[in-house]
């Protein structure tokens, strides 16, 4: 039996005390399997990026157990859990979080070369993540000479370099027109189709589409769920053959 990549088991989190307490999570349960993206919907609030970033151990739960390819990150110590961010999650945002002093190859590189991994080899690998999402020969443009489209799919090749097995998109589609977004779409769609497993937050029901399974959170909770009709590789072949932008 395969084990999740991603598993919430009754996750609560709760911000403040007394009067002021807040309730953002309350009681979400939830897997993400290898070659399955996940799309999470709901109203402001409803608390789409804290169950994101509690999956991503960037926050921890009031209560739950959440774990990573079996691991329990509550177990774990702060070190442990960067490690963990290092080595199997990748984070796509909607602001792309580049670095803007660095060039593209150095910025999906930075992971792995902050991971130990020798320069030569980081870069290399950078260089071909950076190919597969269709950058092949912007490797050293700089942030500010790329357009939103392309900072995205830098971000991208960034989140999926080396070992990853879980992405976490946070409204990676925000900032962008919506044939972009879909460009981007694809490209996250063909990671999960790889083997990887993905979890998307997204408001845009044009996207939602995208993923094997959508929740839908309200008030912190699961209420409910459906499947889309799977994208078509038609579509999918359509999207990729568009020109970086």
């Amino acid at each position: 039996m395969n084990v999740p990549l991603a598993e919430l088991s009754d996750v609560r989190k709760v911000y403040g005390s007394g009067a002021a307490e807040v309730t953002a999570l309350g009681g979400v349960s939830l897997a993400v399997e290898a070659g399955e993206l996940v799309a999470i919907m709901g109203a402001s609030g409803s608390g789409k990026s804290t169950l994101l970033a509690i999956t991503g151990t960037l926050e921890t739960p009031t209560a739950g157990t959440v774990r990573i390819s079996g691991l329990d990150a509550g177990a774990m110590t702060p070190r442990q859990r960067a490690r963990l961010r290092r080595r199997a999650l990748g984070f796509v945002f909607q602001d792309f979080n580049l670095v803007p002093t660095l060039t593209a190859v150095e910025n999906v590189a930075l992971p792995l070369e902050l991971d130990g991994i020798p320069l030569r080899e980081a870069r290399r690998a950078a260089a071909d993540s950076l190919g597969w999402v269709g950058l092949a020969g912007l490797e050293g443009r700089y942030p500010d000479d790329l357009s939103g489209g392309q900072r995205q799919r830098v971000a991208i090749a960034r989140a999926t370099v080396g070992p990853r097995e879980l992405i976490l998109a946070d409204e990676p589609t925000g900032a962008l027109d919506s044939d972009t977004g879909e460009v981007v779409l694809t490209m996250l769609r063909r990671r999960i189709d790889e083997g990887a497993g993905g979890l998307l937050v997204t408001h845009d029901a044009r996207y939602a589409a995208w993923a094997d399974r959508v929740v839908f959170l309200k008030d912190g909770r699961i209420v409910d769920e459906s499947r889309p009709e799977p994208v078509s590789m038609d579509a999918l072949d359509a999207s990729a053959r568009q020109e970086p932008s």
